[in-house]
């Protein structure tokens, strides 16, 4: 079954469901992204401090899946912030990609006490204008970053990766997002498994015989948030991408919407370098 798209700001279509690579070692990385693309996946999400560009590279090459089927991003690690640095560290990882274009570059952290964020953003625009990024976007931006670029360049970034899971929903971040047009994607959208315990996602798992897992990854899907779990194992690949068979209710959906939040789990965009 083909993975349905959003359309992005760009005039560009990302996969709502991908395949995230982070703590995947690249020992294993080619491998596992190469059966997740025989799977039927087409979104990949790597990243230069993740060490595994090369090995998601040898796995695109591997498949012989025609490129424009694919969508595939990396991102801008905090100590290439800069114009001229952040055009340099794009070479190196779309080289270790050994790809003419990727389809979404991202500033992986805003790094406020480095204030370089609106440089780096100039940086992602100049490579847009080339046409070897398709589109360009953010991660783990606030509120406050994003107006920060945005007011600097007029540019609206077509994506922001934020940390988002059923116990911490960024409602206002993700209402921020819809008002200016940007796509919200979700890292860590299973909450590393322990969201999968909690009482309303048990619940409607119950109700519409599927897993904790594919309950929440269809209610962000019905969110129009993009989302990629990280699995090393394959029989969990072909779980995570089996949840278009079946739509939770609009009361399941409130359910959900409900939960009350938790702990970040992740680092703290205001101080994180």
């Amino acid at each position: 079954m083909a993975i349905p798209s959003l359309e992005l700001n760009s005039g560009f279509w990302i996969p709502v469901l991908g395949l995230g690579t982070f703590k995947m070692p690249p020992s294993v990385t080619a491998g596992l992204v190469e059966e997740a693309l025989r799977m039927g996946y087409r979104h990949i999400d790597t990243a230069a401090i993740y060490g595994n560009e090369a090995e998601v590279g040898q796995a695109i090459k591997r498949s012989g899946i025609p490129r424009e089927e694919l969508f595939i991003t990396t991102k801008l690690w905090n100590d290439q912030q800069g114009l001229s640095k952040a055009k340099d560290a794009f070479e190196i990882s779309i080289d270790k990609l050994g790809l003419e274009y990727v389809d979404l570059y991202l500033i992986h952290w805003p790094t406020p006490a480095q204030g370089k964020a609106v440089e780096s953003w100039e940086a992602l625009i100049q490579i847009n204008e080339t046409g070897r990024s398709k589109s360009i976007g953010v991660s783990n931006f606030r509120p406050e970053d994003l107006a920060a670029v945005i007011d600097a360049t007029g540019r609206v970034p077509a994506v922001n990766q934020i940390e988002m899971h059923p116990l911490f929903q960024q409602r206002s971040l993700r209402a921020l997002h819809a008002e200016l047009g940007i796509v919200t994607e979700a890292w860590s959208p299973l909450g590393q498994g322990a969201d999968l315990n909690q009482e309303s996602v048990q619940a409607v798992a119950a109700e519409t015989g599927k897993s904790p897992a594919q309950v929440v990854i269809r209610w962000m899907i019905q969110l129009g948030v993009v989302l990629f779990p990280k699995t090393a194992r394959p029989e969990r690949l072909a779980e995570n991408m089996n949840v278009f068979d079946f739509e939770l209710t609009p009361e399941q959906m409130q359910r959900l919407d409900a939960i009350p939040d938790a702990a970040r789990r992740g680092g703290d965009p205001a101080v994180f370098s």
